[in-house]
């Protein structure tokens, strides 16, 4: 068996979360599920794909705000230095309190499309740990897996009753990041999508 073309590969992926979220076992409830037929993405963009060094952070336990008011608790792990639209942006990742080599972290984000082309209050991304292409198993030579691709709306953007995690301002960026979940387009009164 040959390993998928990454986007043959981000493919089964989308059509899996449809799929799940067609179910019901998903944050679609309703009279929306019933006319459910599938989630909004952008199209495939290879170029917002990243193998990235992480700088360890000190692991402070920090707080970010949730969508309904409440505190969440994580710990900064790490920052990673990526190039995006032409621009130099630092992103920071974090972990769950008390995790110390996790296999995955934790990056939420704002872009400058986020209200328009994306859910108002950001997007999530899960960025596996590697080291070789190989998942971290030590805590040696970190580097992380940051796919744009990947990027998903928190359930909160479907509905009431979820309590989601606000992305901190350092990880608000100044571009639109045209890769992963997007809002449904709406055709306007004259005929044009946006």
């Amino acid at each position: 068996m040959t390993d998928a073309a990454p986007t043959d590969t981000l493919t089964v992926l989308r059509r899996r979360k449809d799929a799940h979220f067609a179910s019901g076992r998903g944050p679609i409830q309703g009279a929306a599920l019933e006319t459910f037929a599938g989630l909004s993405y952008y199209p495939p963009a290879p170029e917002l794909m990243f193998q990235l060094p992480l700088k360890r952070t000190q692991g402070d336990d920090v707080t970010l705000q949730t969508s309904t008011g409440e505190l969440r608790q994580f710990q900064e792990f790490g920052t990673v230095l990526l190039t995006l639209a032409g621009e130099e942006v630092t992103l920071t990742l974090y972990a769950q309190p008390g995790e110390t080599v996790p296999s995955s972290l934790f990056l939420p984000f704002r872009d400058a499309g986020s209200g328009g082309e994306s859910y108002g209050a950001g997007r999530y991304l899960d960025v596996p740990m590697v080291t070789g292409g190989q998942v971290v198993t030590s805590g040696e030579g970190l580097w992380v897996s940051l796919d744009f691709n990947l990027a998903y709306h928190p359930y909160c953007a479907y509905g009431d009753g979820w309590v989601c995690p606000l992305p901190p301002a350092q990880n608000w960026l100044k571009m639109v990041v045209r890769a992963g979940e997007r809002l449904p387009k709406v055709v306007s009164n004259e005929g044009g999508s946006i």
